[in-house]
């Protein structure tokens, strides 16, 4: 992923987040060689369970000792073949509508505000960069839009697991910080049910409809409508909603030791 430009520092407390958002980008030797770092970091994670941190620090041990091939073709088999798994956000709340653009407009306007820069090649949704950004927040704020797009993590989470990927770590721990990851067992049945839209023909038929479609009106449209472009994600619309507190190291590690997704 390309780097934000950014006007301020994560919150110290909360670099645990930006671990998350390295650990779902596009494996590099860059990111094998950070592992080490990355494992310090979420083991002095508290808000988490110890089984939880354990989880994440072995997936950063086996990324530093994987195949870097191994590891890139995972990730695009994941990301970039179908839409069920996609990493930008407003991709699983408006798909291909109109109301997406929209959307990025006003989480762009959300950033900005923010003093939270991008580049001219980065989309406000992909949920990655979307973490940069909460890692600025307070613990308020973070609790807030985690509580906005919990509905995305935990379908994202259940159809990580169903292909059997250690990525579901990352949503389930970003549950886990508002004492939501029970939410993932309402979804794993429609994950279980979904048909595969990664195979061949699904892609195919994919392709199809978008060449029928595709009259894109500007430069926007047309990154939004690329293989790229659909590998970036977005926040559901700002709708009013309950607070969503980020939970205690104690409270969160026993709420998530006491559910049945600790992987």
């Amino acid at each position: 992923m390309a780097e934000a430009v950014q006007q301020m520092e994560p919150v110290a407390d909360m670099l645990s987040l930006r671990v998350l958002a390295r650990l779902l980008d596009y494996p590099t030797e860059e990111l094998q060689a950070a592992a080490p770092e990355m494992i310090e970091i979420l083991d002095a994670e508290r808000r988490l369970s110890a089984a939880r941190r354990t989880a994440l620090m072995d997936w950063c041990q086996r990324l530093l000792e994987a195949d870097i091939m191994e590891l890139q073709a995972e990730y695009v088999a994941l990301f970039d073949r179908g839409r069920n798994t996609s990493l930008l956000l407003f991709e699983h709340v408006h798909g291909e509508s109109r109301d997406r653009g929209q959307a990025m407009v006003d989480l762009m306007a959300e950033y900005r505000a923010a003093g939270f820069e991008l580049d001219a090649h980065e989309l406000p949704d992909y949920l990655p960069l979307f973490l940069e950004y909460l890692s600025t927040r307070s613990e308020a704020e973070i609790g807030r839009w985690l509580g906005e797009i919990r509905h995305i993590l935990a379908l994202l989470t259940a159809r990580l697991e169903e292909r059997e990927a250690d990525y579901a770590l990352v949503p389930l721990a970003l549950l886990a910080l508002i004492g939501a990851d029970d939410d993932v067992a309402a979804h794993r049945q429609t994950a279980k049910e979904e048909a595969p839209d990664y195979t061949a023909e699904a892609l195919d038929e994919v392709w199809e409809e978008e060449a029928v479609r595709f009259t894109a009106d500007s430069d926007q449209d047309c990154a939004l409508q690329s293989a790229e472009g659909r590998r970036l994600a977005e926040r559901k619309k700002a709708v009013p909603s309950d607070p969503v507190r980020i939970l205690p190291g104690s409270a969160a590690s026993s709420a998530a030791d006491r559910g049945p997704t600790d992987r």
